[in-house]
Order: structure tokens, then sequence, then C-alpha cells
């Protein structure tokens, strides 16, 4: 069956549809019904959704939830969570409540630099194009006058332009490597706009520049674009407390507690195999933020995640240690986050989330995001050092598998009773239900 088409993206929505609906599944209507379900009830709201993307079809739900009772810097706030595990928003609040009692998270923005590139080939004497760039960065920030006119404005801008030699790596090779100042946009259309320019006037500049002979003359400009790893853009966030503090329920013995706690995050430094999964965790709390307010969580994710192998092998983003009988457990994460511009303005819910955290400026979001993240972190570490973390994360999960097998409201209320006391796995669950429904 031949599945291609020309001119797709001119289509209607619905004809769009029709086509996938009849092309892909043996019960078209079915199919049709089912992206129907899930459009907007409200028309205006539907078609803003629509452009975001090309070739829109229908929305994909993910759950909006809340974990409250964050402590952050002295100031109580509730913190929005876009994410489809289980367990997430309840590890994240559970996290919450443990520290409000001890003294909450503190969360400090280190730097908040951006970076951006013009990456070139330049087939010729490498002094003469250093003597060239000290004499024409000015003419970069004047070319850029009208881009930056409004974001200076606001206290933003561009920092700084180098010219960086990489012909170590690749021959010819060269970079106007750019810092910017995004204030409380995170930035993209702004810094992309930024190095375009300078492009364009470094093929300028280079025609006209005298010392140059005509090979030199001839710089080829491969690519201009932002770098979504901001090693500059850092947050921390950080918990402590007495050791003796840490006692719970679960925590009978909070020296030992705290012991095998770092230990657990040693292992994490030093074994990349369980760092991926520590970190992943850690993420869990931070791309949910990320999400929820409209940001951009691939860019995030790719940041973090070379930050974690900055020094040549993936490690732990988290750190802990007992110092003076103090327990401290912290992170240091590059964001590059935005309360302005993009989805933050344009998504109904990315507008409520930010409202519901008070409308923070970038730096205020770079600080929830970070907590979140060690929050869960914190969970999933207290969970695999005492009770497993298997234990409460099935729990949560029993709700999916009784979704799934469409359990009515007297099997829900015979199987949760009945996986009060039995440990919750796929296969079990699965087994009660064939044994309950003979």
């Amino acid at each position: 069956m031949n599945h291609t088409i020309a001119g797709f993206s001119k289509l209607s929505k619905e004809e769009k549809i029709d086509w996938i609906a009849k092309k892909y599944f043996y019960n078209p209507s079915e199919a049709v019904v089912l992206l129907k379900n899930y459009w907007n009830s409200d028309e205006k709201i539907q078609k803003l959704h629509d452009e975001f993307i090309e070739n829109t079809i229908s929305n994909f739900y993910i759950p909006l939830g809340v974990a409250p009772n964050f402590l952050i810097n002295g100031k109580y706030s509730t913190i929005p969570m876009a994410i489809e595990e289980s367990s997430v928003v309840a590890a994240a609040s559970k996290a919450a409540k443990f520290w409000s009692t001890r003294g909450g998270f503190k969360a400090t923005v280190v730097d908040t630099e951006k970076i951006g590139q013009v990456h070139f080939i330049f087939k010729g004497d490498e002094s003469k194009l250093e003597l060239f760039f000290a004499q024409t960065k000015a003419k970069f920030f004047e070319d850029t006058d009208t881009i930056t006119k409004n974001m200076r404005k606001r206290g933003g801008g561009i920092v700084d332009i180098a010219l960086k030699d990489k012909t170590n790596l690749l021959p010819n090779y060269f970079q106007l490597h750019a810092t910017f100042d995004t204030q409380d946009s995170m930035g993209a259309n702004f810094i992309n706009s930024c190095l375009e320019q300078f492009a364009k006037t470094l093929k300028q500049e280079a025609q006209a520049y005298n010392l140059f002979s005509e090979t030199e003359k001839e710089i080829e400009v491969i690519m201009s674009i932002l770098s979504n790893y901001v090693p500059n853009c850092i947050v921390r966030a950080e918990v402590s407390c007495p050791v003796d503090d840490l006692v719970e329920k679960h925590i009978p013995n909070p020296k030992a507690f705290a012991e095998r706690f770092i230990q657990a995050v040693q292992i994490a430094e030093i074994e990349p195999f369980r760092a991926v999964t520590h970190n992943k965790g850690i993420m869990n709390g931070i791309d949910a933020v990320v999400l929820a307010t409209g940001n951009d969580f691939r860019a995030v994710e790719a940041g973090i995640h070379a930050y974690a192998s900055r020094n040549g092998n993936y490690t732990s983003l988290s750190h802990a240690k007992i110092e003076n009988e103090i327990f401290s457990f912290w992170l240091e994460v590059p964001l590059a986050l935005g309360t302005v511009g993009g989805l933050t303005a344009l998504h109904p819910l990315s507008k409520f989330s930010l409202e519901m955290l008070e409308n923070p400026s970038a730096k205020e979001l770079m600080q929830f995001v970070a907590v979140a993240g060690l929050a869960q972190n914190f969970a999933a570490l207290r969970s695999l050092t005492t009770t497993g973390i298997q234990d409460g994360h099935m729990k949560m999960h029993l709700n999916n598998i009784l979704n799934q097998f469409e359990a009515n409201d007297e099997e829900r209320f015979l199987i949760q009773k009945h996986f009060k006391h039995h440990i919750v796995s796929h296969s079990a669950v699965v087994e009660y239900i064939e044994n309950l429904r003979r």
C-alpha cells in the first residue's frame, strides 16, 4: 500500500485526519473520533494549539499537577508540574513537606550568562585574523544596535564577543563566541538574530579589510546558532539540617540514614550507570516544571547532561555531606529559562502556571525548577535507602494498571484493598483481576 502523499501540509486539518485514518487504521471512523475527542471544546484555544506546530491533528494531553508546601528562601510556594509518570508529583510533595519543618530549601542564582556562536572557516594567517577581529569588534555591536535596543532597555544585551581558534580540532575552524544577558526571556530568537547579523558583518568587513589576501577575504560561515550548553547560567538549590533532625517514621536512626544517603550520592558521583538514572530522577522534577511553564525541556535536558559530563566523566548533579553534625544536600544545574515570550505568553496553562508561581522573573523560575529537581532526588534517594523505590511507585502505578483493564468501581475497591497488604507488580495485579472476573 502506498502511504506517500504530495501537498499534505496544504490539506485542511479534517482532510489530514481523513487521509491518516483511511491509510493506517482498520476502523477509520474510530480513529477520527479518538482524535476529535482530544480537541479542545473552546474553538479559540484549539486554534491556538493548532498553530503551535505544523500538521496538527489533535492534542496530546499530559497531566498538570501541583506540589504544595515548598518553603523556598523563607516563602511558601505551590509548584506546577506537567508529567505523566506515576509518583513524581507525590514524591516532590512529600519532600517539600519533609523539608518545610527543617528550614526549607535555599536557592541562589550563581550566573545567567548565555552563549551563541558563529562557526566559520578561515584559510589564512591567524595573526591577521586576530588583528582584524580586534579592529572590527566594535562594528559587531554597532550593526546589532537595532536588534539589542529593547533588550538593553531591560538591562540585558550582548555581554561580550570573542574570537576562538579551534584549528587544533578541525582545520581552518574558528568561532565568534558571544555571551548574552537576556533578562526574563529565554532569548533564543534574540541571540540567533544577533548571531546572524554578526555573520553578515564578519563577511562584509572581511571583504573590505586591506590586510587580507583575496583568499583570506573569502570567509565561509558554516552556521550561526545559540548554544543550549550554558555552563555559566547556573542555579544552586540546597537543604541542610542537624543530622538528628532527619528522624521520622521511616528514619528511626538518622545518623545511619544520613551516612547511607551520602554513600548513595557518592556512588552516583563515580559510577555513570548509576549517575544516569540518578540524574534522570532529578530531571523528573526539573522537566515537569519546565514543561508546565512553557519552556523548552529538550534544551534544558541537553544542557544539563552536558554539564554533568563537563569534567570528562558523566557524574551526579547532586552532592551530599555531613560536616559538624550538619547534613547538607545540594545541586547546581545550568538552566536557560524565560518567563516572557514564546509559549510562556501563548499557552493558557503556561500563563496559569506562572501566575500560580506569582509571576516570577527568569531568575526566580530558575530557583523553582532547581528546587523541584533537588526535592525529587531527595525523595528517590530516601526511598532507595530505606523502604525501596518500588513500594511507593508501584502502588501509584496500580491505578494505571486498573485503567488499562477498565476495572469497575467494585473491582477497584477489592483490588486496592488486597494490594494494601501485598506486593504490587503488573503480573500480580493482572492475575488478581483475572481470578476476580472468573
